[in-house]
């Protein structure tokens, strides 16, 4: 027989936990962690439960004592103000001072003698000696021998009713035969930009201002002031690397190219270099080093694009075929997607005999790339990839470059996309772009926010990018932009925006498709970076508040509210004393009115009082004192309300 079999309390359903302690789940460093856990015993006795907790550089525990709060459910909370891995578990004993200690305050209650329950006292006190503080032991070596004096029976009674007794039951319980969960979990803490960003991307090749001239690193940072103004803080770049010939892709994704056509960047490798170089259109390691400074200077952090396949010029080709999959035919396999083909692209076969090498070669990418500076990453297709290569990939640049954002951009089945991000993917994109209605949007942050999703899945809410122009705003009317641009900044902490095709509201489909012609992954363009209007202006003025606002910084402070209008939409975000209202008419053509259920009783207030509401996009104020309250939103004028409650 074991020491189990003098454990009585059962531990079990703790939460958080992804796949039985398999994953880790995420939180941003400053954040605090809710464990619950069900904790019961047989019979009668009452228990005592704590949540342990400690840094990976940690040895000892630390702890908080656990409340139950309905139905044997305990609780209880942890900060985690240090970036790398926290540990966590449960405990549960039973307490046989606390269970002696309510019976005696009902027995003194009902009038009875209690000169053995004073003597029973007495010997948990002893024990507690054992192992008190020095600054207690005293105390209860006092307390002790005045439970066992009999001539001092009135003030020894009083004496354990005290909140001095309370105080030594709490501290010093008897943790001998007490339970602890199976498992310990983990959390991985991020830096802050993991929970909180917002994302731009562009071509670096389209930042030339002059006509049909291919762009420059040089290029880019005239862009930057202009980025940096509209309030983004990671700046994403597609790949920069050589583009292959061979097979090379024309215009709006035509099989032969025509004699200067750019070809695909995702098309990496050519006789210059692989993915470790740099297409010398761009320019140089310096100029991209350079640009990475700048950035920086502007409150912006680059981030790259890490696509895992090759062109048929690739280095790799020739110098690793095991790493691809050829054919009976002799021919290595293009990436298919059928009916789509993508001639110009080899991907990598994960399921060769020397996929060790592979793996450590696809790892060292990453790693010069960090040495470069660079510490963001958007992982291009990450779902046609080895699971298992992305958790120790992921897992070896976070252990060698703390901090290493990690973005997956899989566009797939939901449990392949919820694999990624418990595998290690810091955020993810979502199926945001295709959420268009109330139910289906509100349906959609529901399953994001109030499952187990919430705990290790971090979206990241895009209205467009270089590969999808959605069918709502192929009608390029402004009021469809400002509302898919603002629901993305503000109903998820991370959010981007593939520009300036979003902000110039370009939106020319490729017929029948959710594509854009003309797309820059084909060619060079040319734009006019020197354009405002009214959607740069929201843009700006959302980046800004984002920033001054703690309850814009979180996804899954959200809550809907009730409006009697199916055009439109409300939502509740609250952090501390900040509290913003979000009101969007998703009727891109007509004037919709209603009334929406303001959630006083969560911003502490009782019907009845009064308290404003201001409009941080157009600097309007209102006064309310109800819960229901009129809003009405014209999409020529602005489809949206940022309201600031002001208590």
């Amino acid at each position: 027989m074991t020491e189990q079999g003098l454990q009585r309390v059962v531990v079990e359903h703790v939460t958080p936990e992804i796949d039985a302690g398999r994953f880790y789940i995420k939180k941003v460093a400053g954040e605090t962690v809710k464990v619950e856990a069900d904790l019961f015993t047989d019979g009668h006795d009452n228990i005592g439960a704590r949540l342990l907790f400690r840094h990976e550089k940690e040895a000892k525990w630390s702890y908080v004592p656990m409340q139950m709060f309905n139905n044997d459910r305990w609780s209880a909370s942890f900060n985690v103000p240090k970036t790398g891995f926290y540990y966590y578990t449960v405990t549960g004993w039973v307490d046989h001072p606390l269970t002696w200690h309510h019976g005696f305050v009902k027995k003194f209650q009902d009038g009875q003698n209690l000169a053995v329950e004073l003597l029973i006292g007495a010997d948990f006190l002893e024990w507690m000696l054992t192992f008190a503080n020095k600054a207690d032991q005293k105390s209860i070596g006092k307390l002790m021998n005045l439970l066992r004096d009999p001539a001092k029976y009135e003030q020894a009674v009083n004496a354990v009713l005290s909140k001095e007794m309370h105080h030594f039951i709490d501290q010093y319980p008897n943790l001998e035969h007490a339970t602890t969960y199976s498992r310990e979990l983990k959390v991985y803490v991020d830096r802050e930009k993991a929970g909180f960003s917002s994302w731009y991307c562009f071509f670096p090749r389209s930042a030339s201002r002059v006509e049909s001239k291919h762009g420059t690193f040089k290029d880019c940072e005239a862009l930057l002031p202009r980025i940096a103004e509209m309030g983004f803080d990671v700046l994403y770049f597609p790949p920069i690397h050589p583009i292959g010939f061979n097979f090379r892709k024309g215009k709006n994704n035509t099989v032969n190219a025509l004699p200067g056509d750019d070809g695909v960047p995702y098309a990496i490798g050519s006789a210059e270099g692989g993915h470790k170089d740099i297409l010398k259109d761009l320019g140089t390691l310096q100029d991209f080093k350079h640009l990475v400074k700048e950035a920086a200077a502007h409150g912006l952090e680059v981030a790259l694009d890490f696509a895992i396949q090759c062109s048929p010029d690739h280095p790799y080709v020739k110098q690793h075929p095991k790493w691809f999959k050829w054919r009976p035919d002799g021919t290595v396999q293009y990436a298919e997607n059928p009916p789509k083909k993508y001639q110009d692209i080899l991907p990598v076969n994960f399921e060769n005999d020397d996929w060790q090498n592979l793996w450590k070669e696809l790892e060292s990418i990453l790693d010069y790339w960090c040495a470069q500076g660079i510490r963001i990453f958007r992982v291009d297709n990450p779902h046609t990839k080895s699971f298992n290569f992305w958790e120790w990939c992921i897992a070896e640049i976070q252990r060698k470059y703390p901090g290493t954002i990690f973005l997956s951009e899989a566009f797939t089945k939901p449990k392949v996309m919820k694999e990624l991000a418990k595998v290690g993917y810091t955020q993810s994109y979502t199926y945001y772009v295709w959420r268009n209605t109330k139910q289906e949007l509100i349906d959609y942050m529901t399953e994001l926010t109030q499952t187990e999703m919430k705990d290790y899945y971090r979206p990241n809410f895009w209205p467009n990018t270089h590969d999808i122009n959605p069918y709502p705003l192929q009608g390029g009317v402004e009021s469809s932009f400002i509302a898919r641009y603002f629901m993305a900044a503000t109903l998820s902490a991370n959010y981007g925006i593939f520009g300036p095709v979003y902000e110039l509201m370009y939106h020319d489909p490729y017929p029948g498709k959710e594509e854009y012609l003309n797309s820059e992954k084909y060619e060079v363009r040319h734009w006019d970076w020197e354009k405002r209007n009214k959607l740069t202006d929201v843009i700006t003025k959302v980046n800004a508040a984002r920033k001054v606002n703690p309850a814009l910084q979180s996804t899954n402070n959200i809550s809907f509210c009730d409006i009697n209008n199916e055009a439109l939409l409300a939502y509740y975000k609250k952090a501390g004393d900040n509290h913003i209202l979000c009101v969007v008419n998703l009727d891109p053509y007509t004037k919709q009115d209603g009334h929406v259920h303001t959630p006083i009783f969560e911003m502490g207030l009782f019907p009845g009082e009064d308290f404003t509401v201001f409009d941080i996009l157009t600097n309007r104020s209102y006064r309310w004192n109800s819960e229901w309250n009129y809003v009405e939103l014209n999409p020529w004028d602005l489809p949206v309300h940022l309201f600031r409650i002001e208590i």
